[in-house]
């Protein structure tokens, strides 16, 4: 199973990096938006790990873009925007789940 994990905190990024491969799940890790970009348009992930509060690009404008290419993978938003609000543009924008940090 391959996994993108798009994080910019480089502890967070360690420590969820180290989890995944430690169960043996091939993960890249990029840490800003444009990454993700790229990432998601020249490879196929059966998972997304998406913070939203990243560089260069917006996690929502991300998983947007996404969703627009009608790519289906599943996303998890993996956040630390706790408002309602927020929660609700998330799954409005097409993430299957939406997790707050720290977890």
């Amino acid at each position: 199973m391959r996994l993108l994990l798009v994080e910019d905190d480089i502890m967070i990024g360690e420590v969820v990096l180290d989890a995944l491969r430690a169960e043996h799940y091939a993960v890249d890790w990029v840490k800003d938006g444009l990454m993700a970009d790229t990432a998601l348009a020249s490879q196929e992930y059966d998972l997304v790990l998406l913070d939203l509060g990243l560089p260069k690009r917006d996690g929502l404008e991300v998983l947007r873009h996404l969703r627009e290419r009608r790519k289906t993978v599943p996303v998890l938003v993996a956040t630390a925007r706790d408002a309602v609000g927020d929660r609700v543009a998330g799954l409005d924008a097409g993430a299957d789940d939406y997790v707050l940090k720290p977890y």
